[in-house]
């Protein structure tokens, strides 16, 4: 396939070098040049603006935020070949995605939302989950760019605010999960319990999902920095989880919780750990230091 691809930040480069180690034509384009240069010798073009990306078959975006995506919204919609499909591949609002698909519709080209789960070292090794929602034939077209990505894809229907919504659900549940480990990770440790047996037992046995396991062993190890995914990421996607609930009239009181510790984390100057730096926050209220009990 000939892809452009824009966003080269940690999910968006390795994602990037994989369709290119598997064959496919890749034109890049970054906001800071140099991001995009690295692929430059491994056999990618380095486009100069977006237009310049959004030829061939499909034009992934792979974007921090809705602000990063609505300034670029005008050269993708100018620039968007007759043929070449929009694949969002970020985390943003079902807003921003369900103004996306009306503009799109609008000009009659190709748009699908296909938001990723996994971590850096899961792009890495092609070992995201892709959830995609557009025209099946569309979804179908874009198979083997999602097959080079990811390990499975979920296709959840044909409306593409469907995956954003799925998206952040999932992810306000991994923020969910990261504070409750928090807090029985200090439990644990001001019961004199080492947290890396702590952790031991129950992903063994009653939490054995790999949320768990990667988030316990990072907080296990009170290790988070370099962060795989910032607090400050976090706390966005608490805003955008909020403002889909808000707008489906659904209470989300824990999700409002988590907003809070992460904008505490953020609050305090620590908006570049790793957003699993919320058990740092709950075991320093608990009275605990790094690497005590």
């Amino acid at each position: 396939m000939n892809i452009g691809f824009i966003g080269l930040g940690n999910m968006g480069l390795p994602m990037a070098r994989n369709l290119l180690k598997a064959g496919h034509n890749l034109t890049v384009y970054n906001r800071t040049r140099s991001r995009a240069q690295l692929l430059e010798s491994e056999g990618a073009r380095v486009a100069d603006n977006p237009s310049e990306a959004c030829l061939g078959d499909a034009v992934v975006t792979m974007l921090a935020d809705d602000h990063a995506l609505h300034d670029i919204l005008g050269n993708l919609v100018e620039g968007l070949g007759a043929s070449t499909v929009h694949v969002s591949m970020s985390t943003v609002s079902v807003a921003m995605s369900r103004q996306m698909a009306k503009l799109h519709a609008q000009h009659e080209q190709g748009y699908i939302a296909a938001p990723v789960f996994g971590r850096p070292e899961a792009a890495a090794a092609q070992k995201l989950f892709v959830v995609a929602a557009g025209p099946r034939a569309l979804v179908e077209r874009c198979q083997p760019l999602f097959d080079v990505i990811g390990q499975k894809t979920f296709v959840v229907g044909e409306d593409p605010p469907a995956a954003n919504v799925i998206k952040l659900c999932g992810n306000f549940m991994i923020a969910s999960i990261l504070e409750i480990l928090g807090e029985s990770v200090a439990l644990a440790r001001k019961s004199g319990i080492d947290a890396g047996t702590y952790l031991e037992v129950l992903t063994g046995t009653l939490f054995a999902a790999p949320v768990f396991k990667t988030y316990g062993r990072l907080i296990a190890q009170e290790n988070y920095e370099p962060a795989g995914f910032k607090a400050a990421l976090g706390l966005k996607d608490a805003r955008l989880v909020l403002a889909a609930a808000d707008a489906a009239a659904v209470p989300m009181p824990i999700a409002n919780l988590v907003h809070d510790r992460l904008l505490t984390l953020v609050a305090q100057g620590r908006h570049d750990l790793d957003w699993c730096a919320l058990a740092r926050l709950v075991a320093e209220q608990a009275g605990l230091t790094k690497g005590s009990g």
